[in-house]
């Protein structure tokens, strides 16, 4: 089988995509983040499935790769990551809970969380977001779509704006990898 002609679909509809960002809320976004680091504010990241990667993926790459060098690094902690504690809260309590109990034990007004959600409807992160928002956190979201309602609710929100989850998921990646990119000094870290 010869797959050339959807690659090349798939590679030309990732750039229209791309094309359409808005750098303008991305730098926001990135200069809302630069500015928790020098504080030394508190970042919290959540997301399911591929957006529990990506969210792990964005704190390994902050927390070490922009950070490394730095004097004052990013204290960024994805929520998705402890499998122990979500599945405690999801048997005992319930799955739409899995982010905001361990929030209400940390997260502080000011401090960040950072919400990824390909359809920005899902209600365990649209929870930590109302929770956050009650606080007086600062909440950024990723989303695609229609944005769903955490688009709504978040302060600072990159949507990502196809309705195809690969394509979504891709460029949230890449918004990852840019940003490290950019603040780590334009290095290939």
């Amino acid at each position: 089988m010869d797959y050339r002609e959807q690659i090349g679909q798939y590679i030309e509809m990732e750039k229209r995509v791309l094309d359409t960002l808005d750098s303008e809320k991305i730098s926001t976004v990135m200069n809302v983040l630069e500015n928790a680091r020098l504080r030394k504010q508190r970042i919290f990241i959540c997301g399911n499935g591929g957006s529990a990667s990506t969210a792990a993926h964005l704190e390994c790459d902050f927390n070490k790769g922009i950070s490394y060098e730095q004097k004052v690094k990013y204290d960024i902690e994805c929520l998705s990551d402890n499998v122990p504690m979500m599945m405690a809260i999801a048997n005992d309590i319930g799955y739409d809970d899995i982010f905001v109990v361990p929030l209400k034990n940390k997260l502080k007004a000011g401090d960040i969380l950072i919400g990824i959600s390909g359809s920005g409807n899902s209600e365990n992160v649209i929870r930590a977001f109302e929770y956050a928002n009650e606080l007086g956190a600062i909440t950024i979201a990723f989303t695609g779509y229609s944005g769903g309602k955490l688009k709504e609710l978040a302060k600072h929100n990159i949507h990502v704006n196809i309705d195809n989850m690969q394509i979504i998921e891709d460029v949230h990646l890449v918004l990852n990898h840019m940003m490290m990119f950019i603040l780590s000094g334009m290095k290939g870290c």
